[in-house]
């Protein structure tokens, strides 16, 4: 019996389907109709699908047949397109994933790792086959237990949660901060099959974050809590309804100890005085602040008066203690003594800003009293009269702060050799209750132990930037003076405000001259240093004010970086009848052209001084011989008298 065939011959299926020998070679080559190839490389084509197609044929035109084998090679070749493109897709995909500095990453329902891209070995030090079955967890830090706790919770409620920060520790036992975004992933039926998602190491943003927070609450000399960390705890234990007790205390005549052992010498003599109080605070379970200069404040949770007045005499006695060396001598020391005000809350202020204004009185009742000792807030005599203007004034600066019945005046800077005002200093006035005008004198230093003076001098630059910000006044080449409060430079968070306004506005930056008082420069002169170079880099200028009522110190007058020395008008106004006025007048006007400084008089009041100011090189002078303040919007038309005398 002859055996069956199964495959035909190129010619045979040639005959059998009626196509070119030549067009089915060519389909072999594309593989819309392939043959096998026999050892001698001859083409032999399956009999089943030769009879299949040669069926499918019968009664159909020829055209028809090729039409769907070159459709049927189109779909072919198109499939192979695509998955062409999802190879290329996938390995693209896993070239960014293994590449990514971002770990990758996915779990089972229990949270084991079945998945990490290279990342891993950056924030576990482990490689990825290293940590398969296990979890983030495994490596958090004692201090992140709650919190991770907290986070998986709130991913089983939400499905997703994102930027979470946590703490852990590396396989090597190093801490890192991760951030870490998740979601969970759930099958057809809706069950868990696990989570999955990215995490980055964050660990040198949040360093910096938390260095900055750090600066932002504590005082860069000693590193202890300052002004904003003390305002912060007395606020929160007031809102708890805690009972305690603040103590202001002061060095006694820290100037004088300044002058003796010098400001290099003194600040480090502050840190000394700061570990010695921490010390003793520490005894008391208390906290020590610095609130800047050489004043230090402690709050002591749950005392009362016998508590309080016990670790006020203790920080005292322990200073008193402190062996302070004359530079240069061995055997002769500086006594060293302090002044403390203690107010004890809720009794003495039922927020923080009338507390601390308490404790402020206290210390100053320590120190009428004769300094070297304590002094409990009371309320009898002066002090009953102090703490009622006190409460006044706070009242009264919130109103004027929430109506804004703040007023800027102005006074012109003259050029003495042609009598042209060429600049103008801006002073605040406020409007009280009744409609009068109230000179800085009666408010500012209420307004800086309440903690309020920071938001007058926001407010009142923001009222000169609005000023000057029309299109003619932005073209004055006049410059407008701006005095600003020591406790805003020393607020870190008032600083970043102020830089704020002055980076929307929408003014030449050379018409602002920022200028503080010289005792405030001296108070924290590392702090104004800095505040100074940074209004300089952003091209603003900056004067020294009421320079002679201070330090007079030409050594620190080379080193704050200003444009203008204002002479304190005391000097000024007696300068005809004081020859060591005039020497010093005389001299600070050949220091401040050696150093190219312009040097402006105050208080110029009478010819007389004018003629001698003149005779002494002064270049500009301000002063009610001049003209009086006025208002900023409404510039005083009449002739200044000084250019009436000019003319005549």
């Amino acid at each position: 019996m002859r055996e069956e065939k199964l495959e035909y011959s190129i010619q045979e299926v040639s005959e059998k389907l009626g196509i070119p020998v030549q067009k089915l070679r060519r389909w072999d080559a594309q593989g819309v109709l392939m043959a096998r190839r026999t050892e001698g490389g001859h083409r032999r084509y399956t009999k089943e699908i030769v009879d299949g197609l040669a069926a499918s044929t019968l009664g159909g035109s020829l055209d028809r047949y090729n039409d769907e084998l070159e459709h049927a090679r189109k779909a072919l070749q198109e499939k192979r397109r695509i998955i062409q493109l999802l190879v290329e897709s996938e390995t693209r995909y896993k070239d960014l994933v293994e590449s990514s500095h971002d770990l990758v990453w996915t779990t089972d329902p229990q949270g084991r790792f079945n998945y990490l891209n290279a990342a891993a070995r950056d924030i576990f030090g482990l490689s990825p086959k290293e940590l398969d079955r296990r979890c983030f967890f495994d490596f958090e830090d004692t201090s992140s237990h709650l919190a991770n706790r907290r986070f998986l919770a709130q991913l089983k409620r939400d499905g997703e949660v994102k930027n979470y920060i946590t703490q852990i520790k590396d396989a090597d036992g190093h801490e890192r901060w991760v951030g870490i975004n998740a979601r969970l992933v759930h099958d057809e039926a809706g069950g868990l099959v696990g989570m999955r998602g990215t995490a980055r190491d964050i660990t040198e943003q949040q360093r910096a974050a938390m260095q900055t927070e750090y600066f932002a609450t504590h005082d860069p000399l000693t590193g202890l809590p300052n002004r904003v960390s003390l305002q912060k705890a007395v606020r929160l234990a007031l809102e708890a309804r805690d009972k305690g007790a603040v103590l202001f205390l002061d060095i006694d005549h820290f100037k004088y100890v300044n002058d003796n052992v010098g400001h290099r010498r003194g600040d480090q003599l502050l840190v000394a005085i700061g570990g010695v109080l921490r010390e003793v605070a520490e005894g008391f379970d208390a906290q020590l602040y610095r609130l800047g200069g050489d004043e230090f404040a402690v709050q002591v949770p749950g005392a009362l008066r016998p508590r309080a007045q016990e670790i006020a005499d203790a920080l005292l006695t322990r200073l008193r203690q402190y062996p302070l060396p004359i530079p240069g001598e061995d055997t002769r020391f500086i006594p060293l003594t302090a002044s403390a005000g203690i107010a004890l809350y809720p009794f003495h202020g039922s927020d923080a800003a009338s507390l601390l204004a308490s404790a402020d009185i206290a210390l100053y009742q320590a120190k009428d009293a004769g300094r070297n000792r304590a002094a409990m807030y009371g309320q009898e005599g002066e002090a009953l009269r102090a703490t009622h203007r006190r409460v006044l004034w706070a009242k009264q600066l919130r109103e004027v702060l929430d109506e804004d019945r703040i007023q800027l005046y102005v006074q012109p800077v003259m050029r003495l050799i042609d009598a042209e005002p060429m600049h103008y200093e801006v002073l605040v006035r406020i409007e009280d209750s009744n409609g009068r005008l109230v000179s800085p004198g009666q408010f500012i230093e209420v307004a800086e132990s309440l903690g309020l003076i920071q938001e007058i001098d926001l407010r009142v630059v923001q009222k000169l930037i609005h000023y000057l910000s029309t299109p003619e006044r932005r073209q004055m080449r006049s410059r407008f003076f701006v005095n600003l409060s020591r406790v805003s430079i020393s607020d870190p968070e008032w600083v970043r405000r102020f830089h704020a306004l002055l980076e929307s506005a929408d003014i030449s930056r050379g018409q602002l001259v920022f200028e503080i008082s010289e005792a405030a420069a001296m108070a924290e002169v590392s702090i104004s240093k800095n505040f100074i170079r940074e209004l300089k880099l952003k091209g603003f200028r900056f004067a020294l004010d009421n320079f002679g009522a201070g330090f007079s110190s030409f050594y620190y007058l080379r080193q704050f970086d200003v444009d203008y020395i204002k002479i304190d008008g005391s000097f000024v106004r007696d300068l005809t009848r004081d020859a060591a006025n005039a020497i010093f007048v005389k001299a600070l006007c050949d220091v401040g052209q050696g150093l190219s400084k312009q040097v402006i008089a105050k208080w110029v009041e009478t010819p007389e001084v004018l003629s001698k100011l003149r005779e002494m090189g002064v270049a500009y002078a301000q002063g009610n011989l001049f003209q009086a303040p006025y208002p900023i919007a409404a510039p005083e038309t009449r002739e200044p008298v000084f250019r009436r005398a000019v003319n005549e």
